[in-house]
């Protein structure tokens, strides 16, 4: 591995080219747009019913880690299609598994939202 010296203008550039992903990401995949516009509720609700910093910290995580795995399934996806453009079976698998992993983070982080603002919903009534 070739040692570069440190360089605050390439660290710079590295923002920039995570930043341009992330748009990508927001712009073009609809299930991102989706998680988006939960993660937009979850801290709506969050703000509404005034949850506590732990709260707050669980929410941030299971947002992070949501959109997170959402990136690197539609890197996974979009990287498998570029490598074999016509039906392979080991990119389908690939693919369903990268699919699979933001399924289970999706449901973790509801299930948190479920065990944070239900009771905060019940104590309404």
């Amino acid at each position: 591995m070739k040692k570069e010296k440190f360089s605050w203008k390439k660290r710079a550039k590295s923002f920039r080219y995570a930043f341009a992903g992330i748009w990508s990401l927001i712009s073009t995949e609809h299930n991102a747009r989706i998680h988006c516009i939960a993660a937009i509720c979850a801290v709506t609700a969050g703000i509404i019913f005034n949850i506590s910093a732990i709260e707050w910290t669980v929410i941030v995580l299971c947002i992070g880690a949501v959109l997170a795995a959402e990136s690197f399934n539609s890197a996974i996806e979009t990287l498998s299609d570029r490598v074999s453009s016509s039906y392979d079976e080991a990119v389908k698998r690939t693919k369903d598994i990268a699919a699979g992993a933001v399924l289970l983070t999706a449901i973790a982080a509801a299930t948190a939202g479920l065990i944070i603002f239900v009771p905060k919903i019940i104590n309404l009534f």
